[in-house]
């Protein structure tokens, strides 16, 4: 892991420029559990203790108290005009997948943290509170459940998870011991729709639309609803030489089905992707007895994406049928499609306005994101929106990830400019209460 920390001693504006939001982020990326620079940074692990001590130094800097939450969520809080009231939240997550870029999800804790630092050096006083959440667990890396922070956040958090166990067999339960965190106490990690206003997060756009486009930021419209499955094919695995007629080859049925899934899902219109794959016994000359595989099924509509799942069982029992294969499937993950709301989606448009005043510039852009976010669990409990800011090449969940400080500095100037817009239309005695 990392020595100290390279921002120390700075103040000021400099504090909450695209540079030092950059410089946090390379900070940030020595905190891994993987060699040679690659990053890899997990729930409930040494790497995430001590990014949290970094943020929260970061969150006091800015002006707020910080504590972590029962989950292991990172929390900052500016009072508003008058203590104790609702709180408009900004946030995303700090850990990672395997092999990851340092910007994804990064890069909004941090632009979180700076504009609530700029807000409160500016001496303004806001009709709400801002809180800044830096999510312990979206990706899921660990314990392959995403979202485990929001949830817990949003007050939908599952006691079956408990008993989820990372690669080592260890259980989230004891992970939580380990880590500090009472499991017994986790309720209080929830927050209620009275509590809060609203949820903005900026984040990379894990796509090309900006680039193509020449459109260094844009609006996220919705989120699509994800599942994600655990198959196994089970056959019998048996010598290299065994001849056709007698072979129960699950790598064999197993391959035939990913096809017949990516098939299906681009006729739907739809995300389907097979990113793991274990092979049983797995050795050159042996016929593969069993083979488990991952699948991430994403669509705009749950309904659409629901009904191509049910196409999708169908298929495997058929083939597997035709094969005399036998077929297991375990749902490890799901999560509704997030819309984000109209109000939101205007101060964000109103704030990527006020970075560019040039006639010439076109009307920001809004797009779906396939990808999920923290958003989407805590659309649970207030409405949301999202800043997309332009990643090159559309290039995610990878080293190459990609931002340019000028990019950086415009969602800087956005995002600030979205929380004031939204103070200055502020009702405190409406707001919606779910997008």
């Amino acid at each position: 892991m990392s020595g100290p920390g390279v921002s120390a001693g700075l103040n000021g504006r400099a504090r909450t420029g695209a540079a030092t939001v950059l410089e946090r982020c390379d900070e940030l990326a020595g905190y891994s559990s993987l060699p040679d620079g690659l990053i890899e940074r997990v729930y409930l692990s040494p790497e995430h203790t001590a990014v949290n001590a970094l943020a929260a130094g970061w969150m006091r800097e800015a002006g707020m108290t910080s504590w972590q939450d029962a989950a292991g969520n990172q929390c900052g809080r500016l009072e508003g005009a008058t203590p104790g009231l609702p709180a408009l939240l900004l946030g995303s997550h700090l850990d990672t997948v395997p092999s990851a870029g340092r910007y994804d999800g990064i890069l909004g804790v941090l632009t979180a943290i700076a504009v609530v630092e700029r807000i409160a050096s500016s001496g303004r006083s806001l009709p709400f509170a801002l809180e800044v959440v830096a999510f312990g667990d979206e990706e899921g890396t660990r314990f392959g459940t995403a979202l485990l922070g929001s949830r817990a956040l949003a007050g939908t958090w599952l006691d079956a998870w408990w008993e989820l166990t990372d690669e080592a067999g260890t259980t989230l339960h004891d992970a939580f011991g380990a880590f500090g965190l009472d499991p017994a106490a986790i309720g209080a990690a929830a927050r209620t729709s009275n509590e809060v206003i609203g949820y903005l997060e900026a984040h990379i756009e894990q796509g090309p639309v900006l680039e193509e486009h020449d459109q260094p930021l844009g609006i996220v419209s919705s989120i699509a609803g994800a599942r994600r499955f655990q198959i196994t094919i089970t056959g019998k695995a048996g010598h290299s030489g065994t001849p056709w007629t007698h072979r129960r080859d699950a790598l064999a049925g197993a391959s035939e089905a990913i096809v017949a899934i990516e098939k299906l899902a681009r006729a739907a219109d739809l995300i389907a992707t097979v990113g793991h794959l274990e092979v049983f016994p797995d050795a050159v000359n042996v016929i593969a007895g069993r083979v488990e595989f991952s699948l991430d099924l994403r669509g705009r509509f749950d309904a659409d994406r629901d009904r191509a799942w049910q196409q999708i069982e169908s298929l495997l029992e058929e083939i597997c049928a035709t094969r005399g294969l036998h077929v297991a499937v375990d749902q490890t993950h799901a999560a509704p499609a997030a819309h984000c709301s109209d109000r939101l989606r205007g101060v964000i448009a109103a704030g990527i306005r006020a970075t560019d005043a040039s006639a010439e510039n076109p009307e920001p852009r809004e797009l779906l994101s396939m990808a999920g976010h923290d958003a989407m669990a805590v659309a649970q409990i207030t409405e949301i929106g999202m800043l997309f800011v332009r990643c090159a090449g559309g290039v995610s969940h990878h080293p190459d990830e990609s931002v340019t400080e000028a990019d950086v500095g415009r969602a800087l100037d956005a995002f600030e400019a979205a929380v004031l817009e939204l103070a200055a239309h502020h009702d405190a005695g409406q707001h919606e209460a779910q997008a």
